[in-house]
C-alpha cells in the first residue's frame, strides 16, 4: 500500500508531513477543512472526522505539526506565531483558502489564531477544548513531568494504550522491537507551550470575523466560564456546544458526537456546509 503521507517545506526549513483526502463524490460549495492536532498528538488522530467529513464533500487535509510525528522533530522556532505561519503555508502551498479550520487543544489556539491574523484564509472556525484563557505559569513544568513519566519505550500497544488513554495515541509512537517510543522531543514539547504560562489571546479572539463553533467535553479540561466569556465578546457568531461524556480529547472520546456537532453547525452556516446544507433544505 502506498502511504498517503506527502512533505512540504515552510520558508524557515521545517518539514511538515501531511495527508491531503479527496472525497469521492466532491460538493462544488463545500469549503476544504484544515485539521490541526493538539500537544503531542499527530494527524492519526483525526482518522474518524476525516472519513466523515470525506463522506460529506469536504477535501480534508491534516498534517503533523513542527515537532510532532514524521514532522521535524527539533525545530529552532515553536512559537504560537510559527504554529500560524505553518498553517498559512499549507493553506496557501496546498490551495485550501478559504478553508473551515477545526483544531483541538493547543491546534485549537493555532487555528483561533490563524483565524484573526488571516481571516481571509478561513470561512469557519472550530475549536475542541481551546479558547484564548492559555495562561497558566505552572503549563511547562505539568508538561515536561507529564513526559517524564512515559516509559521508554512502552512495552506494548495496550500498554501504551492504558498509559496514554486511547488507541490513536498508541498508535503514534515510534514501535520498533523494543517497544514505543515517542515521536516527540521532551524540551521541543516544553517550548512549543512556553509563552502560554504568561500569555492570553483575547484580544485576538475578538478579532475572529467567522462563525465559530466552541466544543468542549463535558469532563475536558476548559472552564464554562471560558467558553461563556467567549461568546459574550462576539455573541453574534460564536456557537457554544458540551459533547457528553467526553474529556479532554473529544474527538476520540466521543468521535460521533463531535461529528453530529460540526454537522448541525455546518448547516447553520451555509458558506460552509456544502452537501450538508443541501440535504437539510432536501428534508
Amino acid at each position: 500500500m502506498t502511504d498517503p503521507t506527502a512533505y512540504l517545506t515552510t520558508p524557515d526549513g521545517t518539514r511538515l508531513a501531511y495527508r491531503d483526502d479527496t472525497p469521492p463524490h466532491a460538493h462544488p460549495t463545500a469549503p476544504p477543512v484544515l485539521l490541526l492536532h493538539g500537544l503531542v498528538g499527530h494527524l492519526g488522530e483525526w482518522d474518524d472526522l476525516t472519513a466523515r467529513l470525506l463522506a460529506d464533500g469536504h477535501r480534508v487535509v491534516r498534517y503533523d505539526a513542527r515537532g510532532h510525528g514524521a514532522s521535524t522533530r527539533t525545530p529552532a522556532d515553536m512559537t504560537r506565531a510559527a504554529a500560524v505561519r505553518d498553517a498559512v503555508t499549507v493553506l496557501e502551498e496546498l490551495s485550501l483558502s478559504p478553508a473551515i479550520l477545526l483544531g483541538q487543544s493547543l491546534g485549537g489556539l493555532t487555528a483561533m489564531l490563524t483565524a484573526a491574523a488571516h481571516p481571509a484564509l478561513v470561512t469557519a472556525l472550530i475549536l475542541v477544548e481551546a479558547g484564548p484563557a492559555c495562561r497558566n505559569a505552572e503549563l511547562p513544568a505539568q508538561i515536561a513531568a507529564w513526559l517524564d513519566s512515559w516509559p521508554a519505550p512502552f512495552p506494548s500497544r495496550h500498554e501504551a494504550a492504558a498509559f496514554l488513554g486511547h488507541q490513536a495515541w498508541a498508535d503514534g509512537l515510534d514501535w520498533r522491537e523494543d517497544g514505543g517510543h515517542a515521536r516527540v522531543d521532551r524540551d521541543t514539547m516544553v517550548a512549543a507551550v512556553k509563552e502560554l504560562a504568561t500569555e492570553d489571546y483575547w484580544e485576538q479572539w475578538s478579532r475572529v470575523p467567522c462563525p465559530t463553533l466552541v466544543l468542549r467535553g463535558e469532563k475536558g479540561t476548559m472552564p464554562t466560564e471560558e467558553a461563556t466569556a467567549m461568546r459574550a465578546r462576539r455573541p453574534a457568531d460564536t456557537h457554544l456546544t458540551v459533547v457528553p461524556d467526553a474529556g479532554h480529547d473529544v474527538h476520540l472520546d466521543q468521535p460521533r458526537a463531535l461529528y453530529e456537532a460540526v454537522e448541525t453547525f455546518l448547516r447553520a452556516t451555509p458558506e460552509s456546509a456544502g452537501r450538508l446544507g443541501t440535504e437539510c433544505a432536501d428534508h
